[in-house]
């Protein structure tokens, strides 16, 4: 399978489970490879014909500023689901950092991955089956 990797889509989010969280905001960092078959893009040569990164990243920093989420967890599927809804991906993964998090240790990073495929519709069931 083809990928396209963006990574580093910066962004303030008001994501977390305590109230200053919330309230004043942090920096989120989110990865993501996108997963689809380059056949039709090589061939015409347009853009249309995969996933627009541009258009990827925007959706991202939409969700990153986005409505707050107790849980980076959260916050990576409800991306990684939003891009398997609006783009012709097969897959997704999608890796969200809170390099701030609210952590009373040194540390370099915290860092959340989901995986995603696309699921396959069922076939429709003939009216002589149904």
């Amino acid at each position: 399978m083809d990928r396209i990797t963006l990574t580093g889509v910066t962004a303030v989010g008001h994501h977390g489970v305590f109230d200053f969280e919330r309230r004043e905001g942090q920096p989120f960092v989110v990865d993501a490879v996108l997963y689809l078959d380059f056949t039709e893009a090589a061939q015409s040569d347009d853009v249309r014909d995969t996933a627009h990164y541009g258009e990827v990243a925007q959706r991202i920093t939409e969700w990153i500023t986005g409505e707050p989420l107790n849980l980076i967890e959260a916050l990576a599927v409800r991306i990684a689901d939003s891009l398997l809804a609006e783009f012709a991906l097969q897959a997704v993964d999608i890796t969200v950092h809170k390099p701030q998090a609210p952590i009373e240790v040194p540390f370099g990073d915290v860092a959340v991955t989901v995986h995603r495929e696309r699921v396959p519709a069922a076939p429709a069931l003939s009216g002589a089956q149904a």
